[in-house]
């Protein structure tokens, strides 16, 4: 009971963190202005599936186009396991949704297997930006901030991965271990010693097998359980983490496909307050019912954070700073200062400076900039 009364304080107030960073984000986008209409679900549907759930976009970059992707789909897969847990946590069950049979078994084996890939790919990621000092890592906007930003998420999907081998580590051993005590079990474990391992962990098996019969069960209770209550507390900080860090495109990028342009590009749409100012000049003594002559004019095009349509604010939300867009750009590549980057990261830095204020304040309020 003690375990659940905590894990149900430590989820209530992982769930209201949160809910507050959520919220606050909901008022940042009332600030922007309207945008394109959404529609066109079915179609938007297969792009997310095809570019975010099959990362198709990222292959063009074989090597980290394939460790990010496996990163991806181990989380994917992964995730099925943290539900298991907050049901654990909550309920006082042991592996609640080993009721699936087989499944539960392909399901657990996988994300076994995907959290030694995705430690050995975040590994390789740290590497290549600590030590390996790529140009795209690096920018006038990338700041000491951006790269402290950077280290700390992979660190905590580095930890997040650890503390689940070990997790699954120990839960082998205790189960072994009170069989092979069975009869001299010592006090403190409450689990049977007929109750058998649940799940498939190939893995995790190989690593309790090198420890062989070194621990006691209690011992390996004990580490089980330490190593469940930091691998739930890391699932729990890194939620609240991602959406003040630059992995916060880990929520928005699904997302932000589903929402993705569906017009060909370079198609550009007709701007309503440009398109009534060119008919006022060209018919002067024409007024339209819908756009009439003293209606106030328009500020044309961006001049602060809430002058830009939600979903280039999205965009924003969702950029990941990787440095590809700036790559690649036209004007940057000859020298010039302009970074798509840039002004991703700025857009975003600068409705995080003053949206609360326009919040407070009412969406008028300036601060001279």
């Amino acid at each position: 009971m003690l375990k659940q009364l905590v894990f149900s304080l430590t989820l209530l107030a992982t769930l209201g963190v949160f809910t507050y960073s959520t919220l606050r984000y909901i008022k940042f986008f009332r600030l922007t202005r309207a945008g394109f209409p959404v529609k066109n679900f079915g179609r938007r549907f297969c792009i997310m599936v095809k570019v975010a759930i099959g990362q198709t976009k990222i292959f063009r970059f074989p090597f980290v186009g394939l460790l990010h992707a496996l990163v991806f789909w181990g989380f994917c897969v992964i995730l099925f396991g943290s539900i298991e847990m907050i049901i654990d946590g909550l309920f006082g069950t042991e592996k609640a949704l080993s009721l699936l049979g087989p499944f539960y078994n392909i399901i657990m084996g996988s994300g076994d297997i995907f959290a030694l890939i995705i430690a050995v790919s975040i590994l390789i990621f740290l590497v290549r930006r600590v030590f390996m000092h790529i140009k795209r890592f690096e920018g006038i906007e990338m700041k000491h901030v951006s790269h402290i930003d950077a280290n700390i998420a992979l660190s905590l999907i580095l930890f997040l991965m650890i503390s689940l081998l070990g997790m699954n580590t120990f839960y082998i051993l205790q189960q072994k271990l009170i069989s092979l005590y069975a009869g001299q079990i010592q006090a403190g474990i409450t689990t049977s010693p007929t109750e058998a391992i649940v799940g498939f962990y190939p893995v995790s098996s190989y690593f309790a097998g090198l420890a062989g019969n070194t621990l006691t069960p209690l011992t390996a209770q004990v580490l089980y359980q330490t190593f469940w209550w930091c691998h739930i507390l890391l699932i729990f900080l890194f939620a609240n983490v991602l959406p003040y860090s630059k992995h916060f495109h880990v929520f928005m990028s699904v997302p932000n496909v589903f929402l993705s342009r569906l017009d060909p590009l370079g198609k550009l749409a007709n701007m309503d307050n440009i398109t009534r100012e060119v008919k006022l000049m060209l018919y002067p003594g024409v007024s339209s019912q819908a756009s009439p002559a003293d209606a106030p004019v328009e500020r044309f095009g961006v001049k602060d954070a809430e002058d830009v349509v939600w979903k280039t604010y999205f965009d924003s939300l969702a950029c990941t700073e990787c440095g590809r867009c700036t790559s690649v750009c036209p004007a940057n590549i000859t020298g010039k200062k302009l970074s798509p980057r840039k002004v991703m990261m700025d857009l975003r830095a600068r409705m995080k400076e003053k949206g609360p204020k326009m919040i407070k304040i009412g969406k008028d309020f300036s601060d001279m900039r």
